[in-house]
């Protein structure tokens, strides 16, 4: 066995070669597009050097334990076990990395000055060799599916142990990664943990190339998710603001794409409900200008948070163009569309909705949440649709019938309570990895 894994190995190391010198080609198309993206957001302009593996050093003498979190639904999935990783191991400092402006963001909401943040290096050797070098961490953890072979390859050079935690991996993404089966099976191969959201997703793990001795089933992180007693405050605030009476429906994590659907939607609700509010939460606040474009050639009369005026009646589409304020408007909502499902971006995370006891609305395209998005469905907690007209009559029977919202909203609360406890699943793994594997 030891030999095969030795041939596969030396077989790999060309094409992860061949991978690294693709990912240099690439790096002037790179720096074009952080250009472009940072005509919407001036922070993809900014802290370049953290990107390319050159990160201000870590001036304090703890050790390190190094957690990757993509963006903002990773780090808000990663709450509870940074706060259990911060309790369990204080002499020890976290370090998140993120991908994006915005996950960068939300870290800095969620912990303060409590942990670090930087900005993830390329996957370039050179730039993952220098980073480590600098942070010199004691172990990593990474978020869900954040798999990438020179990251994964120094980790192992280096004695430093790598988690993947809260893994999943659907099947259109283990189809991807097949295809490139011997540069991801090496990769998967120098992992020490994987602990996976579900038994699918530890059994693509392991097809994949992870050490099925290695994997285990805890259930998924997210629904561990906690909300301050704050947001139902804050919640009631906001629908005064938006007037008491008033129905409200809100359109979650929305994408390219899916605005125009919703816009479509909302002409259809508002023959039915005519009062009614549709409050849109682009998933990245900087598409929040175009939205509204997108609204005013509608005939739409809107509002953005920003602009900090009164929300009249006349007011049909409110637009939440600011980071971190979700949950509260969530909770001022009366039922939820969760976007990313209306165009092929695989959904996002349905659970914050659900706990707030919202009725869900989703897209077809939920591979991302595949499990979560299926448990909602069978117990009654969401519905499906697929284009305007099945979002607006969801939309509309939804708002008429309060009794149908509760109780609809209650089977999907009732789901999340059930289901958590996961993160102490993975804190007791975690604890057992440091006895042996951490210094």
């Amino acid at each position: 066995m030891k030999a095969i894994i030795r041939t596969n190995i030396s077989r790999s190391f060309p094409l992860r070669r061949i991978y690294s010198f693709i990912i240099y080609l690439l790096i002037p198309f790179v720096v074009l597009r952080l250009f472009w993206l940072g005509f919407r957001n001036p922070d993809y302009r900014r802290r370049w050097k953290e990107r390319f593996g050159f990160p201000d050093k870590i001036t304090s003498q703890d050790r390190i334990i190094w957690l990757h979190a993509v963006s903002v639904g990773e780090v808000q999935a990663s709450r509870p076990l940074v706060n259990g990783l911060m309790e369990e191991y204080p002499d020890y400092k976290i370090l998140i990395t993120t991908m994006t402006p915005t996950g960068a963001d939300s870290v800095k909401q969620y912990f303060g000055e409590s942990v670090r943040q930087l900005y993830v290096p390329y996957d370039l050797p050179v730039a993952i060799k220098h980073f480590i070098s600098v942070i010199e961490p004691s172990i990593l953890i990474v978020m869900e599916t954040e798999l990438w072979p020179n990251l994964f390859h120094y980790c192992h050079k280096n004695n430093i142990p790598v988690i993947v935690v809260n893994a999943r991996m659907s099947e259109k993404s283990a189809k991807g990664y097949r295809r490139f089966s011997s540069l991801i099976r090496p990769m998967l191969e120098k992992v020490s943990l994987v602990v996976a959201q579900g038994e699918k997703d530890a059994e693509r793990m392991i097809a994949l190339g992870a050490d099925k001795d290695k994997v285990s089933v805890t259930g998924n992180l997210k629904f561990d998710i906690h909300l301050p007693h704050s947001v139902t405050e804050q919640a009631q605030a906001l629908r005064r603001y938006f007037s008491v009476n008033r129905p409200v429906w809100i359109a979650a994590s929305t994408h390219e794409g899916e605005e125009k659907i919703i816009l479509d939607a909302l002409d259809k609700v508002l023959q039915r409900q005519s009062q009614c509010l549709l409050v849109i939460v682009p998933r990245h606040p900087g598409r929040a200008a175009a939205v509204r474009e997108l609204c005013i050639k509608r005939n739409f009369k809107v509002l953005s948070k920003s602009d900090n005026r009164e929300c009249d009646e006349n007011v049909k589409v409110f637009i939440l163009d600011t980071l971190g304020e979700l949950p509260m408007y969530y909770a001022a909502a009366d039922v939820a569309f969760v976007g990313g499902s209306l165009t092929e971006i695989g959904g996002h995370n349905m659970l914050e909705p659900a706990c707030l006891a919202l009725p869900v609305i989703m897209g077809p395209h939920v591979f991302n949440f595949q499990e979560i998005s299926q448990l909602l469905l069978d117990e009654g907690a969401a519905w499906k649709v697929s284009n305007a007209d099945e979002l607006s009559i969801k939309v509309s029977g939804l708002l008429a019938d309060a009794n149908l919202r509760h109780n609809t909203g209650e089977r999907g609360r009732n789901i999340v309570l059930k289901k958590r406890g996961n993160v102490e699943k993975i804190m007791e793994l975690i604890r057992e990895f440091f006895k042996t594997h951490v210094t």
